[in-house]
């Protein structure tokens, strides 16, 4: 089982998982192709709305700063008109004003330029922390069939590496693009205004522009998926081999580890330096088309000022114009591969965002606060997938006080009864009732906190003690975490601490024992008074002298709740009330200790396997 929050409105509620199998997910889960560009592209401009101040006045900005620009290479050709060729004298008086003119326009583009950048860096700060909160909350939002789909350094890579491309491209790139829009329109006028011919001159490289872009975008944006989906990879590979390092250690496994993250990692390099290959090409064949474009231009200028049919200075002129309508083409080119992966990245993130959340409450759901009466699987039967039933015709009922025991080999489906309880999957036939309602018509927020779980495998947050202890409670005091600390038997140790309970555990509490760790959990059960308390075996991965205190401290957690416990050894659940056995998704059989064993069947085979018959307490007083 894990532990996991599934919702910041029900802290108490530790969520657990699906009996260790996650279909699809892991390492070597397939990767999927790039979908829809044109889209991500709409979908990614409609997060800019909340920040349609800041664009306005960023595009005022910057059309501001257009006309300065488009009036620079007019002021040129004047200046170079002020030097009379034919009269061989400078007119300087005319000159020296123009070219201040030109000094003050080019210190006002300057400062302008930094304006902007300013204003549109926190305009796409604030973008990118809209997009990164509301996809972290989310993932909170989803069930938990998602994360068994998906593994953790996939979705990690998505809330850092994808956003963070996104940011790049929202912060410096946005205001070139509109930038570019303008002078390419501005110029494109002025360069009509001054000579049609020259103009039709110049154009005659648009079409191979066009060519070229839309060839390297075509294979560029498939690369660039590409790209994110292998770093996706690669980081899960990491995390999941950082997390398991003592059983890769264990099993001196070290090696095949390097030669797998080796595989990723030159996928990865081979994706990525076809990508930067690719939209490398443009920034040189663009220059080179350019400059194409800017003989052309020359060459015909050169022929009408022969015939007296345009200035010099009005040459000066077109050429800086038509340099400033080629230019934004190759700012797009000079960030290309950051756009690509920022919409490569924008995928991934809109499929998150676009995957279904947890059934919502109906619309009269019920409150739920206590439990008063019992519980009751009606006829459940359930499957992960089509096809695969996990449970068949689950039927029982457990009286408000009672203790339940699941046992069965593993996967025979008791981690997936308990799931269906807590409601984080619901059953695909039958009802689960509580005080004789079925438990989809509560509300779920209220309903998980009638819930609390003490697990196998347990899991603390890097903090203080005192936090991880009162993390299913918020808003308990000193005294109330103390309180449950000392009934669990942690306190002591605790008390032992340097700093006691603000001791600050590094990790997941790597600096505890097994067994120290354990008793944490515990206290963070007893800390949020459950109706509902469900036990993993907790005592699995410990000593015999711990073994004893765990259990002390779980009796005394569960007197007077209604409990269910997941049992691995049978000799903690002998009082239990009612003990299922759950063996290929069906009850097998139920009863209590002594009847199953005097039964002889499943149940005493399993007793058998793990004790001798003389001399074991579990056969005691039993014929």
């Amino acid at each position: 089982m894990r532990e996991k929050q599934s919702d910041p409105n029900t802290a108490r509620v530790l969520i657990p998982g699906r009996g260790g199998r996650r279909r699809g997910a892991g390492r070597f889960a397939p990767v999927e192709k790039a979908r829809n560009v044109r889209g991500t592209l709409h979908r990614l401009s409609s997060c800019f709305g909340k920040e349609k101040k800041t664009l306005l006045f960023v595009f005022a900005w910057i059309l501001f700063d257009a006309l300065i620009m488009l009036a620079i290479p007019y002021l040129i050709g004047q200046a170079v008109n002020q030097i009379g060729f034919k009269e061989n004298r400078v007119r300087f008086p005319e000159l020296i004003r123009i070219l201040l003119v030109l000094g003050i326009a080019y210190c006002a583009d300057g400062l302008m330029t930094l304006f902007q950048g300013w204003m549109m860096a926190s305009g796409g700060q604030r973008i990118v922390m809209n997009l990164r909160d509301s996809l972290f909350d989310k993932m909170q939002k989803l069930p938990i069939a998602f994360f068994d789909r998906h593994y953790n350094g996939e979705l990690m890579s998505r809330l850092t590496n994808d956003i963070e491309n996104i940011d790049v491209t929202i912060s410096q790139s946005t205001v070139q693009l509109m930038n570019a829009l303008i002078m390419i329109a501005g110029s494109f006028l002025m360069m009509i205004w001054i000579s049609p011919v020259l103009t039709l001159a110049s154009l005659i490289t648009v079409p191979l522009v066009l060519v070229l872009t839309r060839t390297i975008a075509s294979r560029t944006t498939e690369l660039f998926v590409r790209q994110q989906k292998e770093l996706g990879a690669l980081n899960g590979h990491i995390e999941e081999s950082i997390s398991g390092l003592k059983v890769v250690k264990a099993f001196s496994h070290e090696k095949k580890e390097i030669e797998t993250f080796t595989a990723i990692n030159r996928r990865l390099t081979s994706v990525g330096m076809k990508a930067q290959i690719w939209s490398g090409f443009l920034m040189p064949l663009m220059n080179v088309i350019n400059n194409l474009g800017f003989t052309a231009v020359a060459s015909v200028g050169g022929l009408l000022a022969v015939k007296g049919m345009i200035s010099v200075g009005m040459i000066a002129s077109f050429l800086t114009y038509s340099r400033q309508f080629a230019r934004p083409l190759n700012d797009v080119a000079s960030i290309f591969n950051t756009i690509q992966s920022a919409i490569a990245g924008a995928e991934r993130v809109f499929e998150i965002l676009d995957e279904q959340e947890e059934n919502q409450d109906p619309a009269h759901a019920r409150r739920i606060s206590r439990l008063k009466k019992d519980i009751v699987f009606h006829h459940v039967s359930f499957s992960y997938e089509k096809d695969h039933p996990i449970l068949t015709d689950i039927h029982f009922r457990v009286k408000k006080g009672e203790t339940i025991a699941l046992v069965g080999p593993t996967g025979a489906g008791k981690t997936t009864i308990i799931n269906l309880l807590t409601r984080f999957y619901d059953a695909n036939r039958g009802s689960i009732l509580i005080d004789g309602v079925d438990i989809r018509d509560y509300r779920r927020s209220d309903f998980r906190k009638l819930f609390g779980i003490v697990l196998q495998d347990t899991y603390l947050f890097r903090g203080s003690i005192f936090e991880n202890l009162r993390y299913g409670k918020l808003d308990a005091t000193a005294e109330e975490v103390a309180r449950a600390a000392r009934i669990a038997g942690a306190d002591p140790y605790i008390r032992k601490m340097e700093r006691g309970y603000d001791t600050i555990l590094q990790g997941s509490g790597e600096d505890l024992s097994e067994g120290q760790k354990q008793l944490l959990t515990i206290a963070r059960a007893i800390l949020t008074d459950p109706e509902i308390l469900i036990l993993d075996e907790a005592t699995s991965h410990v000593d015999s002298q711990t073994e004893q205190d765990i259990q002390k401290a779980m009796s005394r957690l569960m007197n007077g709740r209604t409990c269910f416990v997941i049992a691995h050894r049978l000799s903690t659940i002998r009082n239990a009330d009612q003990i299922l056995v759950v063996e290929d998704g069906r009850i097998a059989e139920r009863g209590t200790h002594r009847a199953l064993i005097q039964k002889k069947g499943i149940y005493y085979e399993l007793c058998q396997a793990q004790f001798s018959f003389a001399g074991s307490r579990l056969f005691d007083g039993i014929d």
